[in-house]
């Protein structure tokens, strides 16, 4: 699913305009996708009282066609329309919709009044995704209004809630409290990304118009919202004649004295993910967390790394690993000769922060949090939470690298620009261990789908944050574990399907 910044979205508009869709057009289908949400989540709208909140913009239009289209066809039990700029002010196809409005009857206030406070359901129409610094004034006093002064309302945001940028990340003024928010032709970054994804409630998006074409356009600095439909191909079921040799080697390298359990997990991990083989190569091969079905190796030098990767389809080298110079040296030897794809995480990440790294030709793929992001690229952590895409995206290019970059909301980048944000996940995951598990799911699933590595990594990020959501519903967000979201994993495979 794509992802616009706010000038993406004007210029889609202006293009489809310019295809022979007049804005009118547009306004009316975005006033009837937004009633059509409505009547889904809080219907039957003949049984409400609704109070409509038009700003002076395009918003403010589409609001009025939601009026409009209350009136004609659901029949509130009471309908009122706020007009909070002069009606002089409205140009285009705002001013339209209010001549329209007016013109089946339809009556607007300009003023608050005592008895609109019992209103059931409120349509935010007041600011739209043009905003530009802080509400004030007039609207910013309308906002506090939908916050306060609406005791027994939910409340509907055509495209945004008002107050909240569409780009950037925390607001810098108030904004309007939203239980519903209906937008169009895609995602906004605010709706995708936090903090503001979670200030949305509900998000619609609404088709209004705009050519499929230009949203199927493969631009590679586009965002995409990651959905199981980019992936769900992966996990059909298998061919009947498959063999365990037909879905790859993975090779775990860390698990130094007294931190095999990490390397154990990311083994793990692998195996439940669908990989045919495990090796997990640690300091300590006999250690009970390794389960039978992993093979294992003495942890490798760098000078003999080559002889434990022969015949290995993908290589995840970090979790457990430690930062001595002997690791190091491992790191740096994997990154520069290995020829199949390389997993990198935790310590294996601290000691590329340390030091120069050459990149070999095949895949690498880097999974920071933001401390080890920070440490990689030389910024704050505020700067990385600030920028988490920009910066993503500048380092995979840069790095001819995939970066998956963890946190609320992962953000997974290319080495050609692309990026997609991934939704599921929870707090509950902030376990040791998790990054553990995402390294050797990753590692599993590249092993069993060399043609398609990008759908590998994205199936791998989706299911990790999908598994600790399940588990944190069943078991409550305190008692999860990383190893939890392995056992949770067959169900968040199930409801990919």
């Amino acid at each position: 699913m794509k992802v616009l910044t706010a000038a993406q979205m004007r210029e889609i508009d202006r293009r489809t305009m310019e295809a022979g869709i007049p804005g009118l057009v547009l306004m009316e289908n975005a006033g009837h996708r937004v009633v059509e949400a409505m009547e889904r989540e809080f219907g039957p709208l003949g049984a409400h009282h609704v109070v409509i909140i038009c700003g002076k913009g395009n918003n403010g239009g589409d609001g009025l066609v939601v009026a409009r289209q209350l009136h004609t066809r659901y029949h509130p039990r009471r309908l009122e329309v706020i007009l909070t700029a002069d009606p002089a002010a409205l140009q285009g196809d705002a001013a339209a919709n209010l001549r329209m409005w007016r013109a089946c009857g339809g009556t607007v206030t300009h003023e608050w009044k005592p008895e609109l406070a019992g209103a059931t359901l409120v349509v935010d129409a007041l600011l739209g995704t043009g905003l530009a610094g802080p509400a004030s004034g007039t609207a910013l006093e309308w906002i506090r209004r939908i916050n306060t002064a609406f005791p027994h309302a939910r409340v509907a945001a055509v495209d945004i809630p008002s107050g909240l940028p569409s780009d950037s990340g925390e607001a810098a003024g108030e904004f309007s409290r939203a239980d519903l928010t209906v937008t169009f032709t895609a995602l906004k970054i605010a709706h995708a990304l936090p903090p503001n994804c979670d200030r949305m409630g509900k998000v619609s998006v609404g088709a209004i118009g705009t050519p499929a074409a230009m949203l199927d356009e493969d631009l590679a600095l586009w965002l995409h919202l990651l959905k199981p439909d980019r992936f769900r191909k992966l996990l059909e079921p298998r061919d009947r004649g498959a063999h365990k040799g037909d879905f790859g080697h993975v090779l775990v390298i860390g698990g130094a004295e007294g931190k095999t359990g990490a390397a154990a997990m990311a083994g793990t991990a692998a195996l439940r993910s669908g990989a045919g083989l495990v090796t997990v190569a640690c300091a300590n091969p006999a250690h009970p967390a390794l389960i039978p079905e992993l093979m294992t190796e003495p942890l490798p030098s760098a000078e003999s790394l080559a002889g434990v990767v022969l015949r290995k389809s993908v290589v995840a080298i970090g979790p457990g690993l430690g930062t001595s110079s002997a690791a190091a040296a491992l790191v740096q030897r994997a990154l520069a000769s290995l020829p199949c794809p390389v997993v990198v995480d935790a310590d294996a990440l601290n000691v590329l922060a340390a030091d120069p790294w050459p990149m070999g030709a095949a895949l690498r793929v880097l999974t920071p949090h933001p401390g080890e992001m920070s440490r990689l690229t030389g910024l704050d952590i505020a700067e990385i939470q600030a920028h988490r895409i920009d910066v993503a995206r500048t380092f995979a290019m840069q790095r001819s690298a995939a970066v998956v970059l963890k946190g609320q909301r992962s953000v997974v980048a290319f080495p050609g620009g692309r990026v997609w944000i991934n939704p599921t996940g929870t707090p509950a995951m902030a376990t040791g261990g998790s990054g553990d598990i995402l390294t050797g799911m990753l590692a599993g699933m590249l092993a069993q789908f060399p043609r398609d590595p990008e759908g590998a990594i994205l199936a791998a990020v989706y299911l990790h944050g999908l598994a600790g959501e399940l588990g944190a519903k069943c078991l409550g967000e305190l008692p999860l574990t990383a190893t939890s979201l392995i056992d949770y994993l067959p169900r968040a495979i199930h409801a990919c399907l």
